[in-house]
């Protein structure tokens, strides 16, 4: 049987480090400040603007909450935007997602400063983890690198699937396995065959959003599993993999919950004060 790997024990060491971090550079006159925009009443986006601030309060981050009208229109939010990008106070800037149908998501990240893009979804920042520069890294994805090594499992030659194509996970995702030195392979909704594929990987990253896609049978014998999805099924919480199934089959694999959210939380806190740090260069 494989072992779980415990996503809020890895967020909390790693929170560790970033309480550190806040302290020393408050030493130095300095607060690391979230601003945390949420466009209308999404009880699940309200949920997880509210852990975000919760965590934040923990490590000593202050936050600015706006919290807008669903009518609010795109030139609106984006002169809010603005506004921020202009306010020194501010570190970085969160626009929960999704929006509102009538907002353009990709002009509104276009419009955050790539400075202050702690969610690392500006395309400055993009380019910058294609071209193994230093910037902001996406959460989700720089969360599973770091539940991948939490194993002890040494990526550098191993084979590693994605499972997903978004600009927020799998492209991130894969990117930073290939930084690892793994041998990467991208898969999706038209990947033929795609059994076949997982059997093989040595490391398995999932972040489709369709539950039990993965089954034991599809996962190599001793894998690390990191489940990215959550979806929710008769008022429980699912991933993308069979976990009662694949636990028998996995060396490691995440739980949903309990797994790659708690990280997500955590790396957008350390984006955060490294944002706050830049500005003591």
């Amino acid at each position: 049987m494989g072992k779980i790997i415990d996503g809020r024990a890895v967020a909390a060491e790693a929170c560790l480090g970033i309480k550190a971090r806040v302290q020393a550079i408050a030493e130095k006159g300095v607060t690391p400040k979230l601003a945390v925009v949420l466009v209308g009443d999404n009880p699940a986006s309200r949920a997880y603007v509210g852990m975000k601030e919760k965590k934040a309060a923990e490590l000593g981050i202050a936050t600015a909450g706006y919290k807008l009208s669903a009518e609010i229109s795109e030139d609106e939010l984006i002169a809010l935007v603005k506004e921020l990008n202009g306010d020194a106070s501010i570190h970085g800037i969160l626009v929960q997602l999704p929006l509102p149908k009538h907002i353009s998501e990709e002009r509104v990240l276009m419009n955050i400063s790539p400075a202050k893009d702690v969610d690392g979804l500006h395309p400055v920042n993009a380019g910058m983890l294609m071209t193994g520069r230093k910037g902001f890294v996406p959460c989700t994805p720089k969360g599973c690198v770091k539940l991948v090594e939490s194993t002890g499992v040494d990526i550098a030659g191993k084979n590693c699937v994605v499972l997903g194509r978004s600009n927020i996970v799998g492209k991130p995702a894969a990117i930073l396995m290939l930084a690892k030195n793994a041998t990467v392979t991208m898969c999706h909704s038209r990947t033929e065959n795609l059994g076949d594929i997982t059997r093989g990987a040595d490391i398995l990253i999932s972040a489709v959003g369709v539950p039990n896609l993965i089954t034991a049978d599809m996962i190599k014998p001793g894998a690390v599993v990191i489940d990215v999805a959550q979806c929710r099924v008769n008022d429980a919480w699912r991933g993308d993999v069979d976990f009662e199934g694949a636990l028998e089959v996995a060396g490691h694999i995440t739980p949903v919950p309990g797994g790659v959210g708690p990280m997500t939380i955590a790396m957008l806190m350390e984006n955060t004060v490294e944002a706050a740090e830049k500005t003591l260069d």
